[in-house]
């Protein structure tokens, strides 16, 4: 079993806009099932509907026009990725997507839908985010920057950058390793 720690980001806007977020970066960290950090991926993905990013997407991920304008299209940028998931030694029913809430996967299948793509490959994933709330009896889910406060962990790297936080998201998962429940 592999689990891939997966984070991305997306296109935004600082007002909340009738616009389709589109992938622009995905960060991962692949981990056995031993608990070893195994491999790392970081690709950015060029926009399709908006290419043009926000200012405000600009400064919340630091990730610049310049970035995504030399960057792969997201049917290229997945297909790198999922070759990536099977060099990390998985075959197609081996390994579980591990995102802090369901955003990922949901953003995931709305960018293979609008590519024309199978999305069947999201099918094995689990929500850090939610699983974490349910082993510290919370009220409710907390942010990834909260839950690395919790566990007196630092925050390394650019908060919203994609394999930063897979990075800081994959040290809470091993904190738990144990105890995640896997679909």
């Amino acid at each position: 079993m592999v689990y891939i720690i997966v984070d991305l980001e997306a296109t935004c806007w600082e007002k909340r806009e009738n616009r389709p977020n589109e992938i622009i970066e995905i960060g991962a960290v692949a981990i056995n099932d031993e608990g070893e950090w195994i491999d790392e991926f970081d690709i950015f993905v060029k926009p399709l509907l908006h290419p043009v990013l926000s200012d405000f997407c600009i400064q919340l991920t630091s990730i610049t026009q310049e970035m995504v304008d030399k960057a792969s299209n997201f049917p290229q940028a997945l297909q790198e990725f999922q070759n990536w998931i099977t060099n990390c030694g998985s075959t197609e029913e081996d390994y579980v997507l591990c995102s802090w809430g369901h955003y990922d996967r949901v953003q995931f299948k709305n960018d293979c839908v609008l590519h024309g793509l199978d999305a069947a490959w999201l099918a094995s994933h689990i929500s850090l985010k939610h699983q974490y709330a349910d082993l510290k009896n919370l009220r409710r889910p907390i942010g990834m920057k909260k839950a690395l406060q919790r566990e007196g962990l630092k925050l390394d790297g650019t908060h919203h950058r994609g394999l930063d936080d897979a990075q800081n998201i994959a040290k809470i998962f091993l904190n738990y390793f144990e105890f995640w429940t896997m679909p």
